[in-house]
């Protein structure tokens, strides 16, 4: 017995623990998400970056973008399930005002039948109270006749004689009037028969009617029946269209806090591992391409060309500052013409010092990825060493830090970071005479910012970049791109 009990009790105590455990666990999910609500506020992201140390704030950058991406794809889910909603309603709608309608012409069709049978028994009554008449009438007359022929019959010889000249004569008036009686009896008969047959026609007339009256008020209730339930879905209908708007109002508010918080995190991020989203760098792309004209969708053209927006990191370290020559990353092996000593070499440690000064690389000079020099039917092609998204040499990058530095507010400029490399990318643009909306400046700006103008170049690298840019203008236009573009791209 005290087994049993006990045994009850443990089942009793482990489900009210699991069941605290479930309501403790999603007070702490929606505490959480409460917190974050108020943090990740735009006025309260702005003050923490005075507050919290780069690394913090970063975090924080991370944490916001993920909660309003994810929040943006909770509306998604809404808008797409209110819409879904709206065409069920509207649809509930149209099939209810079709029912009014055929409701509608049903009532008319049944009031014009008892319009018409109501003028038919008006007529039908009229006959009968007509043959009525004559029935009364046509009895007056017989009644009459058989008076005459009683009298008739009760004449003595000697007043037939006295009032007839020929004995045949009263024979014949006797006769007629039999005859006659008899005519009359057989057209009362008829009168009659007529008289009841004019009755059954009205008696069925009038519960015809009847049965349409009572048709048209289950009609007129079925018809009222749906206009209320259409009155019912339309103020519904509004309710939904107003949820709906709001969800899209907040679609656009959620999604430029993710833009926002994008860019935020843009200027302390380096380029992040397996390369920039798309949607962040046309992010970034837009704003660049206002302080600069540079069109966005070739830019990104370029810099998928060079790095596929980051995801290629360079292939190459340093390693003899001399010589210029380095090692293949993966394979280790020797990698001649690495950076060019006397032009590149210098600057390049020069930047690397300076940004792990700043802390905004964790990388020395040696172990920091470059291009490599490329290599053409078997040779070395000019020198390697390119940096960052953009691909710059060191000696370019040189030229333009200063202009970046000025535009980012950030020193020194950063070549791995996302926002001065698509800065630096649209300022070389736009010096090498790239025109938006222009094809053949925008391709010989790209054959220059490559190094090469021949045709194999053009060929080989003018135009598929291009063709990159016409995809990514299509994402940018319309939100979406063909299946070559993706294929190519992706």
């Amino acid at each position: 017995m005290f087994f049993q009990f006990s045994k009850k009790l443990f089942i009793g105590l482990s489900c009210f623990l699991f069941m605290a455990g479930l309501f403790i666990a999603r007070y702490f999910i929606i505490s959480a998400q409460d917190d974050l609500e108020t943090q990740c506020d735009l006025t309260n992201v702005e003050a923490s970056e005075k507050t919290l140390s780069k690394e913090a704030f970063r975090s924080l950058l991370e944490q916001c973008k993920k909660f309003y991406e994810d929040k943006n794809t909770q509306i998604e889910k809404e808008i797409s399930k209110t819409a879904s909603d709206k065409k069920t309603k509207a649809q509930a709608i149209a099939k209810l005002q079709g029912t009014i309608k055929s409701l509608d012409n049903q009532i008319k069709q049944s009031n014009l039948m008892i319009k018409g049978l109501t003028s038919q028994i008006s007529d039908t009554q009229s006959s009968i109270v007509k043959t009525g008449s004559q029935i009364e009438h046509t009895r007056g007359s017989l009644s009459n006749l058989l008076q005459l022929r009683y009298e008739e019959d009760r004449k003595t010889l000697a007043e037939i004689f006295l009032a007839e000249k020929n004995l045949s004569d009263f024979f014949d008036n006797l006769m007629a009037l039999e005859g006659l009686a008899s005519q009359i009896k057989d057209f009362l008969g008829d009168i009659k028969n007529l008289k009841t047959d004019l009755e059954t026609q009205k008696t069925n007339m009038d519960s015809e009617k009847k049965d349409l009256e009572n048709v048209v008020l289950a009609q007129s209730l079925q018809k009222k029946e749906s206009s209320k339930k259409k009155q019912q879905e339309e103020y519904l209908l509004q309710l939904t269209e107003k949820e709906y708007l709001k969800y899209l109002e907040e679609q656009k508010d959620t999604q430029d806090k993710v833009s926002k918080i994008g860019s935020m995190l843009f200027e302390l991020l380096e380029v992040p591992e397996g390369g920039i989203k798309l949607e962040d760098a046309i992010v970034i792309a837009k704003e660049i391409g206002k302080l600069t004209g540079v069109r966005p969708a070739f830019s990104m053209g370029i810099l998928w060309q060079e790095t596929r927006l980051g995801q290629l990191k360079g292939g190459c370290y340093l390693k003899d500052q001399k010589t210029g020559d380095g090692v293949y990353i993966k394979s280790g092996n020797k990698a001649p013409k690495t950076m060019k000593p006397d032009r590149d070499v210098p600057i390049f440690l020069k930047l690397i010092s300076a940004l792990n000064s700043a802390g905004f690389l964790k990388t020395d000079a040696f172990s920091t990825p470059v291009s490599c020099c490329m290599i053409k039917d078997g040779s070395y092609f000019g020198w390697g060493g390119a940096m960052g998204p953009a691909q710059f040499i060191p000696s370019t990058w040189a030229l333009y830090a200063n202009l970046i530095e000025e535009k980012s507010g950030q020193s020194p400029a950063n070549p791995w970071n996302v926002r001065d490399a698509f800065l630096a990318n649209a300022i070389y643009l736009k010096d090498l005479g790239a025109k938006s909306g222009d094809y053949d400046k925008e391709i010989n700006a790209a054959l220059r910012y490559f190094g090469c103008t021949t045709s194999w170049c053009r060929t080989n690298y003018g135009r598929p970049v291009m063709t990159v840019a016409s995809c990514f203008q299509s994402y940018i236009d319309k939100g979406s791109m063909s299946v070559d573009c993706r294929d190519l791209i992706f």
